[in-house]
């Protein structure tokens, strides 16, 4: 059965099964997230302390390295320095020294590019820059070198020790320099001057030495170790100390942070798997409210299934609980009880008043307002269940062994999950079921009771939503029958003059008689189509229907009392009641047809409430 609404939807009100799954999914959601939180308070910070220990040892290792290449350096100067050769040397300074310990080769074998003697008076004996790889003199490099002796202050730098080392920037290039003072070779005798040598530092070297990519850079002056964390990595510098220690460049490289992103990953798969965790336990919990929720509400439906087989209003009283479902039905209970008085108080109007217009009109809009509670509880007694209890928990136990082979495990989960939804949909059709057939039970009694007070008295006549009442008894009428109608109707709010409980009798009276000539053709479907126009001060229905249709002459007859088509009808005072109802509420109805297999039309005509605007009828 399908239905076309146009913008608007029909809906049934919220039920209890519905609001507990809202509170499950809600403490689901609230829980993953606790869990969530939880866990990234545990493993984040146990991964971010490992990766701060990572970059620390990072760090202690550039730090050594920086201090290798100068303390290399220096060995190799203090040789130099503690040496009988070079102290004569600066007393007397030879030719045949110079090319001895200034050769290519001895600078080559000391892998230094550069050496130089210098006097205490700072005045340079003697200073050379070899370029180590093609072993031959860079001279821009020797005025770098003799440049930055001129401006080093060595007592300073070795602050009062005979050797020291420590890095210096040679135009765009940074080397180690270590300088020792010249002695004799067992350290005695006073210093006659300094021995300096220098080797040059690149990025290719440093990247060797640390086994990792890393460049120098020359423009940092900063004295601290700077860390820079990004997203997937993490850029260090460590400082290169000049000769008086302040910074003068720093080795900079970034290294990935694969401790972070792996516990980043622990963490996803941890509240995956607590998730999942919780999710299971819902399903039970779930599993459990259908138990003690739905199935109780089965037997009420049941019940009711008895009351329209019988038509005795007997009260349910077999296992009654003390909770919320206990609660329903005795509110059921007290429903049925008052159906019952009102029919019996109906039944004895009914036989005061013998065939007055007003009785029948009453029993008549009773029964058209019975039928959907009827073919709902029809239909729920006869749904049968789609999967076989002792076959599912067959599977269950069966899953809870050990030794169950895995295609077979996949077989009975999937089973068992098949299982579930067919449950849940079961639940949701008879959550339906009940709405509608609770609504149509309480439309019984709205009739009933506004009927007895304005049976002979004009009723009041006030603004109602036309679009709504429609709405609603499309509703109804979907399950008046055993034929699929589509119904079509405006979503946009059309307001008249009426009385809204007569005006849905009304309506409710004319969809029923449309069902009834569409299943008099012989067919399983057909549709319904409602428009909606308005018309100076007068609003305009018109219930279209492709029905079997009359005859366009007989159209007058058809409001005649006791007047029927159907030849298993007893009366026919639906629609003299509803024409006498229009009249009362100063409308109109007509019937109209272009003749039999054609369809039939009603056309309803009442007053606008041109009072209202359009905000009123939005809140309304």
């Amino acid at each position: 059965m399908s239905t076309h609404p146009g913008p608007r939807r029909l809906r049934a009100p919220a039920s209890l099964g519905a609001k507990l799954v809202l509170i499950l999914t809600g403490v689901g959601l609230l829980g993953a997230l606790a869990l969530t939180v939880f866990l990234a308070t545990v493993i984040t910070p146990n991964f971010n302390r490992l990766e701060k220990s990572a970059v620390d040892g990072h760090v202690a290792r550039t730090e050594a390295v920086v201090h290798d290449l100068t303390a290399k350096v220096e060995n190799a100067v203090r040789d130099y320095g503690d040496w009988n050769s070079s102290y004569d040397y600066m007393a007397a300074p030879s030719k045949a020294f110079e090319e001895e310990s200034f050769s290519t080769l001895a600078m080559v074998n000391l892998d230094v590019n550069g050496m130089a003697y210098v006097g205490n008076d700072g005045r340079i004996l003697i200073a050379r820059w070899l370029d180590i790889e093609r072993e031959a003199d860079v001279p821009a490099m020797r005025n770098q070198l003799t440049q930055a002796i001129q401006r080093l202050d060595v007592k300073k730098a070795l602050k009062s020790n005979s050797s020291a080392g420590f890095y210096l920037k040679l135009g765009g290039a940074l080397a180690a320099v270590g300088v020792a003072q010249v002695r004799r070779s067992d350290g005695s005798g006073d210093p006659r001057g300094y021995v300096l040598m220098a080797r040059a530092i690149t990025s290719s070297q440093l990247s060797n030495l640390l086994q990792l990519k890393a460049g120098l850079d020359l423009a940092s002056r900063s004295k601290e170790v700077t860390i820079t964390p990004s997203r997937s990595r993490i850029q260090i510098g460590v400082p290169i100390p000049g000769p008086d220690g302040s910074a003068i460049a720093s080795a900079a490289y970034s290294v990935p942070r694969d401790l972070s992103g792996l516990g980043m990953q622990m963490l996803v798969i941890a509240v995956i798997g607590s998730s999942l965790l919780l999710a299971v336990v819902l399903w039970v919990l779930r599993r459990m409210i259908a138990r003690l929720v739905l199935k109780p509400l089965n037997r009420v439906e049941r019940h009711m299934g008895l009351v329209r087989q019988s038509g005795n209003l007997s009260l349910l009283t077999d296992g009654q609980s003390q909770d919320e479902i206990g609660s329903l039905v005795s509110s059921f209970n007290s429903m049925l009880a008052q159906l019952k008085d009102l029919r019996e108080q109906l039944e004895s109007q009914s036989f005061a008043l013998g065939r007055s217009e007003s009785a029948v009109a009453v029993m008549h809009n009773v029964r058209n307002a019975l039928n959907p509670i009827s073919t709902v509880l029809s239909q729920g007694a006869n749904r049968e269940g789609g999967i076989d209890r002792v076959t599912l928990d067959r599977a269950l136990s069966e899953l809870a062994k050990d030794d169950v082979p895995p295609v077979r495990r996949q077989k009975l989960v999937a089973f068992a999950a098949a299982a579930n939804q067919a449950f849940e949909d079961e639940r949701e059709h008879r959550k339906q079921q009940l709405a509608i057939g609770r609504e149509a039970l309480h439309h019984v009694l709205e009739i009933i009771g506004t009927q007895q007070e304005a049976a002979h008295e004009r009723p009041p006549l006030d603004a109602c939503d036309i679009t709504d009442i429609v709405a609603q008894n499309a509703t109804i009428a979907r399950y008046s029958g055993d034929i699929s109608i589509a119904f079509a109707f405006p979503g946009k709010p059309h307001w008249v003059m009426a009385s809204r409980v007569i005006l849905s009798q009304v309506v409710g009276n004319l969809f029923s008689n449309a069902a009834e000539a569409i299943a008099a053709t012989g067919r399983t479907s057909g549709s319904i189509s409602v428009t909606i126009h308005d018309r100076d001060e007068r609003v305009e229905i018109v219930i279209r229907d492709d029905g079997e249709g009359f005859d366009p002459a007989t159209a007058p007859t058809l409001f005649q009392r006791g007047y029927s088509t159907r030849a298993h009808k007893s009366g026919g005072l639906g629609l003299h009641w509803c024409a006498n109802s229009m009249l009362a509420m100063d409308g109109s109805l007509e019937l109209r047809s272009d003749g039999k297999g054609l369809g039939a039309r009603a056309v309803l005509t009442l007053g606008r409430a041109a009072m209202m605007t359009a905000s009123e009828a939005e809140a309304a």
